[in-house]
């Protein structure tokens, strides 16, 4: 009975040394992604939608998620660099990003959305600000949609959607375009942010969101993918979403 309770109070004793041991998966995420990946205010800690999902994932794989606070436009290059694992923003897939890093299963499906000051009547077309200055933030995929066509008399590129909006506010610009969802979930927490989303507009494209890991890291997209599946299957992935408002 003694020699049993050694053995296993040893064999605790390993799988604590390996647990401790064991890397954490190094998630990428972004401050502007509000309601996908934002710092609370109130905790300082990273939290969102796709930092529930990360976090969801990784136990589901017995690891614990260490979140690295990351610039949009950085997210890639560090994912390609090897400074995180796997990115979980609200990045939406597509075929240049497909070029550089691999995608998981879709999560999230949105599109662009348009916003203006909140004193301004105009519902704007994209037609309707041919000649205008515009904003978006840097590294988008709207960002791109907005200087392929040519219409607008400059499209200037920010950090943050924050920052557009404080321009679209100021007037320095007539309007400014970001991720649906993260542009209509701060309005609806700060109305003193002084923008309105513009009724009826179209997106420009509609996209899927997913996590990224590099290219070299297939075993870890199948655990991603896998854990996707179930989540999705239990209804978590669903009840993850809702909790923001998605």
């Amino acid at each position: 009975m003694i020699i049993r309770k050694i053995a296993a109070g040893a064999l605790a004793l390993i799988f604590a040394a390996t647990a401790a041991m064991a890397d954490p998966v190094r998630v990428g995420v972004t401050t502007t992604g509000v309601p996908f990946t934002f710092v609370d205010t109130g905790t300082q800690q990273v939290t969102g939608a796709m930092v529930d999902l990360a976090t969801a994932i990784a136990r589901d794989n017995g690891m614990e998620p260490a979140f690295e606070l990351t610039a949009f436009s950085a997210l890639i290059p560090s994912l390609q660099s090897d400074k995180i694992d796997a990115i979980s923003a609200g990045m939406l897939v597509t075929d240049a990003r497909k070029e550089v890093v691999n995608f998981s299963d879709p999560v999230y499906s949105y599109g662009d959305a348009m916003f203006v000051a909140a004193d301004n009547p105009e519902n704007y077309t994209i037609e309707a600000l041919k000649g205008e200055m515009v904003g978006a933030q840097i590294g988008t995929t709207f960002a791109d949609s907005l200087n392929a066509l040519g219409l607008f008399g400059e499209v200037t590129l920010y950090d943050s959607i924050a920052d557009i909006m404080r321009d679209v506010k100021l007037g320095r610009i007539k309007a400014g375009f970001g991720d649906q969802p993260i542009v209509a979930y701060q309005i609806a927490q700060n109305p003193a942010l002084g923008v309105r989303l513009v009724e009826g507009y179209k997106p420009m494209k509609t996209g899927n969101v997913a996590l990224a890991v590099s290219k070299d890291k297939a075993d870890l997209l199948a655990k991603v993918n896998a854990s996707i599946a179930r989540l999705k299957a239990s209804g978590e992935l669903a009840k993850i979403f809702a909790k923001y408002g998605l």
